[in-house]
């Protein structure tokens, strides 16, 4: 028998999920965006229904039938939508990274007897499901994730397209970032300790300091963790005179006789010159690197992903890769494989039995492929200070 799945948000990546999971089950996609809506139509086994997501009461009419929901949601709204759908008894997949603690929500989902897993993208998601996998089976001393979305074709001055909201990108930009150097947390700003890395297909990328670790400075016990952002040279320095310039400022300023936020304009004008468009190509590549001692021998794995837009679907890259773990851990959750009460962070989903190479096999059956080496002898990966 089927199931009933509710998307709420169908942004680019909302929509490559509930195409995914209408190819076994019943999905009802929700969303105050018509034209997104429209997108989904031609599908079968979809319902399409319009309707504001901001307010309460209507998260709870739309998932009262829900076997599983998969909130989608802009960041800001998304732990005000998370604790709508736990509260309400909901089992539920959540990609919305909200910048509040999803962990908190833990006893609440406890106490309503719900699965929730959180942070379902590519990273954090995927990057944090191979390490909980790892950390449970070796001692990990080295945890390094490179992860960025780009456009394959670079465009002055910004060389980037954003695969999703603008506000989520910029957000990304300005909080401060935490990272983990011989057990102690350390915070600096977004966008510090730029260095240059050398790519198989892309040649040269800038990374820089962003706050994707998130549950994993919680949850795992390692001496070093970092994450860093991936951009096309010369990214960086744009931003960062926009910043210096206070165009991500969130302080009201007047103008005329009005108030408003610098970044609300900057959203704005960006929107049109980041948003990508219907059947432009864009990438993502990710490295993982994670070191340590197993069987007493000191070993590092290196996981490499390079994805491209699919001509075929029509579905962006980082629709796909963000997109196919949170449906490959829906699948998980509906079949009952994965069962943990509470709110699950990725990485628990990846020390789960074998759960992250049921999770590998359902993204290589759509062509995302992740290539892992083992190393017994190793030396640190190529790169430049910057």
């Amino acid at each position: 028998m089927k199931k009933k799945i509710v998307v709420l948000g169908v942004g680019m990546v909302g929509l490559a999920i509930t195409r995914d999971l209408a190819k076994k089950n019943n999905v009802l996609a929700v969303d105050i965006n018509r034209k997104n809506l429209s997108k989904l139509r031609k599908f079968k086994n979809i319902e399409i229904r319009n309707i504001d997501l901001s307010k309460v009461i209507n998260i709870k009419t739309v998932i009262e039938s829900a076997d599983l929901v998969i909130n989608a949601v802009p960041g800001f709204m998304g732990y005000k939508t998370l604790k709508t759908v736990i509260s309400a008894g909901k089992n539920v997949i959540d990609i919305a990274f909200s910048p509040e603690d999803t962990l908190a929500l833990d006893a609440l989902a406890k106490e309503n007897k719900i699965v929730a897993v959180v942070d379902c993208g590519v990273a954090p998601g995927m990057s944090n499901a191979i390490l909980g996998y790892h950390n449970a089976k070796m001692e990990v001393e080295d945890f390094t994730c490179y992860v960025g979305g780009l456009p394959k074709v670079r465009t002055l001055p910004f060389q980037y397209k954003a695969p999703f909201s603008p506000i989520d990108v910029i957000e990304e930009y300005i909080r401060p970032v935490r990272y983990v150097k011989n057990h102690r947390i350390i915070t600096k700003p977004a966008l510090s300790d730029p260095e240059l890395i050398e790519f198989e297909k892309l040649g040269t990328l800038e990374a820089f300091n962003t706050d994707g670790l998130r549950s994993l400075i919680q949850t795992m016990k390692i001496i070093n963790m970092k994450e860093k952002t991936l951009r096309y040279p010369g990214h960086l320095d744009q931003i960062k005179c926009l910043q210096e310039y206070g165009f991500f400022q969130t302080k009201r300023i007047e103008i005329g006789e009005k108030k408003i936020k610098p970044v609300d304009l900057t959203t704005k004008l960006l929107t049109s010159k980041w948003e990508l468009k219907e059947g432009e190509s864009d990438l993502t590549v990710m490295k993982i690197i994670i070191s340590g001692i197993e069987k007493k021998k000191r070993v590092q794995y290196v996981y490499d992903l390079y994805d491209e837009y699919d001509i075929d679907s029509g579905i962006t890259s980082m629709a796909r890769t963000t997109g196919y773990f949170c449906t490959a851990v829906a699948e998980l959750v509906l079949s009952g494989y994965y069962d943990h009460i509470g709110v699950s962070p990725p990485e628990l989903i990846g020390a789960h039995k074998n759960s992250l190479k049921k999770i590998l096999k359902y993204q290589t059956d759509r062509n995302i492929i992740y290539k892992v080496q083992k190393k017994k002898k190793y030396s640190k990966l190529k790169r430049s200070a910057h």
